[in-house]
């Protein structure tokens, strides 16, 4: 068996077993290269395809065993795969994850890549704060990206938290990239130029119809109804009211809600949103001034 034929192979298990995808890959194909090429210690950009292509490379018994008891844990467990290799990526950088943190998937990270935020910055732009930090990815791309600026990342979970530890010293951003333990804005030591935040936005109806797969994920990231509602916005109603006490002249707040966009706009519905375009559409991240917060 050559390297291909146990991509494929392993493609047509996890289809049959319909496991269900979106932390990081889209399709059994993606899945399964991913799983293969990182138990064989593979590049995950190992060409497959071209004059450069690996396709053909042999694969030995002993290595097709030990791909197929990977596909086999991931079919069993419906853990996502970042889990079970303890990495996951996003916009090309690489994360260590766990089960402590959600697996990385943020929009946000795209829009600071492609330059999407710049027109609402300046060289004025020095502080940014990553809200809900999770696995610190958000706070550690914005700093990658805006070299001139400090970078607070803020999260309730110790867990999360160390996780974030990790990934800011394996970044070696120690000296830009600050993290704090605490719920919300109260946890914030400053004022900012630029507020991120994926934040737990998931209505009740939709977080009792999650795959497992997402279920895997901690609540704690995805449940927005802590605090009784069931629209998904509990932590979001407080943020934003709390929000312009930490925002300096002309700051902006980036806020993503994935598909929740009714429940947002029901919630507050003379706010005056700024939907961004994104690879998954227009409808999942906005962008909110300090004077429409104000107003």
């Amino acid at each position: 068996m050559n390297l291909l034929e146990l991509i494929e192979t392993s493609t047509a298990r996890l289809t049959q077993a319909q496991v269900h995808f979106g932390h990081g890959t889209t399709n059994a194909q993606d899945e399964a290269a991913w799983l293969v090429l990182w138990q064989l210690g593979l590049p995950l950009d190992t060409e497959l395809e071209g004059p450069q292509s690996q396709a053909q490379r042999a694969v030995t018994a002993t290595e097709q065993e030990q791909c197929a008891a990977l596909i086999e844990t991931r079919i069993a467990t419906r853990k996502p795969a970042a889990y079970l290799t303890r990495e996951a990526w996003l916009q090309g950088v690489s994360f260590y994850v766990d089960e402590r943190v959600i697996v990385p998937r943020s929009l946000i990270a795209e829009l600071l890549v492609d330059g999407s935020l710049d027109y609402w910055l300046s060289d004025q732009t020095h502080a940014v704060l990553d809200m809900c930090t999770g696995n610190g990815s958000l706070a550690i791309i914005a700093a990658m990206v805006y070299p001139e600026t400090v970078v607070d990342g803020v999260d309730i979970s110790a867990d999360a938290l160390a996780v974030a530890s990790i990934n800011v010293e394996r970044h070696q951003l120690q000296d830009r990239v600050t993290l704090f333990a605490g719920d919300g804005l109260a946890a914030a030591p400053r004022s900012y130029d630029l507020i991120l935040c994926n934040p737990p936005y998931v209505n009740a109806g939709s977080m009792a119809a999650l795959p497992p797969e997402y279920q895997a994920e901690p609540a704690i990231a995805l449940d927005g109804n802590t605090a009784g509602s069931a629209d998904g916005m509990d932590f979001i109603r407080s943020f934003l009211a709390a929000a312009p006490r930490h925002m300096n002249e002309g700051a902006v707040l980036v806020l993503e809600i994935g598909h929740e966009r009714p429940f947002f706009e029901a919630a507050f519905p003379d706010l005056a949103a700024i939907w961004l375009e994104t690879s998954a559409g227009e409808d999942q991240v906005l962008l909110l001034t300090r004077d429409a917060l104000l107003a």
